[in-house]
């Protein structure tokens, strides 16, 4: 009678056609251009903790040492086709052993480990090469913020709430809004880093193992902080990823509004940023246009990466807190495409604020036309008059709508209203003569009195400005710190992996 029930290693049938093509032909893919220099490491690094713990003895460490070299030397990983010979990578790269220097020998390699925290090692080794990366971008955006703000320190624009405008403030101190919220952004990654920087090696399936190995040896050697303690949680708790895409969906979702706002002012209406002809398209029709599209493109880019970020997400969801497939391979594979689309992003954007500007004749017809100084002549009205806030905002409200009844300017044509408004409200005439008042309702005189700590004043907005560089300075400080400890362990570990291969 046929055996309906053949036992686990019995792959005879093994892989399946179906199984092969939509399931393991893509994670041998996703490993072979993604994940082979850290499979490479980790082997390493594994070997040189097996001798130092003397798990290993010098000879059989040597062999299997030699062999991965060879390994190197011959393979190159991007002209491998999945065959199904093997399982995954991991294997292909086992059986290339056993050819070498034989199965006992070969086998010896895998001891105390699992490819459930070779796995996690390798997805959090990618994740810090790219979150690294990405953060370069980062501070390069921020940079380019900060210098655009320092340059348009004075440089008058309409702020807007609701769509409407509301009042005058300066776009370096728009900008410095900006900065603060990127470089917050920022520090989300530099906390989603650290939780990523904790190596899972030596958890082997799930509980250690009863070899005497070192952990915090194999970080170290890897380039990681120390060793995540907990077992369970290096091989169940995938916390790392939805810390690393939870950063990158709340920078997009931050970044896109910056993005949308300057979508809005380079409308004909608005007509407050002029982008130049670098960083416009024509129409193929019209001759008049002048299409600032890598706006579009940065609105897209940003949404089409937090979308990819929010699928990481929502993939983690009502998971089991266990060892999965679902935080593996082809997901993180989708979470590099969130940060392919994210560094294009930040490229564009830091290019863009590098060249555009502000349409000054716009800026001042919209001040003009809207009436948006008027805050300042009710404050003022309270500081010289002595009048309640609620009585000086009447005033002011009235000559508003006079104003705009006019379709006139507040300089020019706002004082015989605000002269009568004030008689009928206040019941007296107003000690403010018109060249007084035209220098109440200047944008300039706007934004001259408004040095309180965060205000858009020179004052405050030098004092951040140099706050801002110094937040600059020391994230970039961090990443140096990060980037030399890194290349001191590769170093190291080559080092120590070549002296393996002297006990041949």
């Amino acid at each position: 009678m046929a055996d309906t029930n053949p036992r686990l290693s019995d792959t005879s049938k093994f892989p399946d056609a179906v199984y092969k093509e939509t399931v393991l032909r893509p994670l041998f893919d996703g490993a072979k251009n993604h994940h082979v220099d850290g499979f490479r490491r980790i082997d390493r690094a594994h070997l040189v903790m097996l001798r130092e713990t003397g798990i290993l003895d010098a000879e059989t460490a040597a062999k299997i040492a030699g062999a991965l070299e060879d390994i190197d030397r011959s393979i190159d990983p991007s002209s491998l086709i999945y065959t199904g010979e093997v399982e995954d990578f991991f294997f292909l790269i086992e059986k290339e052993l056993k050819a070498r220097i034989g199965v006992d020998v070969a086998g010896r390699l895998h001891t105390a480990r699992s490819r459930n925290d070779i796995d996690h090692t390798l997805f959090k080794l990618g994740l810090k090469e790219k979150i690294d990366a990405l953060m370069i971008k980062a501070r390069f955006l921020l940079e380019a913020l900060i210098d655009a703000a320092e340059r348009n320190e004075n440089t008058l624009i309409v702020a807007y709430t609701h769509g409407q405008p509301a009042q005058p403030t300066t776009f370096g101190h728009y900008l410095s809004a900006a900065i603060e919220v990127l470089t917050r952004d920022i520090d989300r990654f530099a906390e989603a880093r650290r939780i990523v920087d904790l190596s899972p090696m030596g958890a082997a399936a799930i509980t250690t193992s009863g070899f005497p190995i070192d952990r915090a040896r194999v970080a170290e050697l890897l380039g990681f902080s120390a060793p995540l303690r907990n077992s369970y949680s290096c091989i169940a708790a995938v916390d790392y990823t939805t810390a690393t895409y939870s950063a990158m969906e709340l920078m997009f979702l931050h970044l896109g509004r910056l993005i949308q706002d300057f979508q809005f002012w380079t409308s004909f209406e608005v007509g407050q940023i002029y982008v130049p002809n670098s960083l416009v398209q024509i129409s193929s029709i019209m001759p008049q246009k002048r299409n600032p599209v890598p706006i579009e493109h940065l609105r897209h880019l940003a949404s089409q990466t937090f979308g990819r970020a929010r699928t990481m997400l929502d993939v983690m969801h009502n998971t089991p807190f266990t060892d999965m497939n679902d935080s593996e391979g082809e997901t993180q594979g989708v979470g590099y495409e969130a940060f392919a689309s994210a560094g294009r992003v930040l490229d564009l954007l830091a290019s863009l604020i590098g060249k555009i500007s502000i349409d000054p004749e716009r800026v001042d017809r919209n001040i003009r036309r809207s009436c948006i100084t008027i805050t300042e002549l009710a404050d003022s009205l309270v500081r010289i008059e002595g009048l309640s806030f609620r009585q000086a905002h009447e005033i002011a409200a009235t000559v508003a709508k006079s104003v705009v009844a006019l379709k006139g300017d507040l300089p020019t044509d706002g004082y015989p209203p605000f002269q009568k408004a004030f008689r009928e409200l206040a019941g007296h005439d107003t000690t403010v003569d018109e060249t007084t008042f035209r220098n109440i309702v200047s944008p300039e005189h706007f934004v001259a009195v408004r040095s309180r700590f965060g205000g858009p004043a020179p004052a405050p907005m030098r004092e951040a400005i140099a706050v801002y560089r110094e937040k600059l300075g020391a994230l970039a400080a961090e990443a140096q710190t990060f980037a030399d400890h890194e290349a001191a362990k590769a170093t190291e570990l080559t080092e120590k992996f070549t002296a393996l291969t002297g006990a041949r």
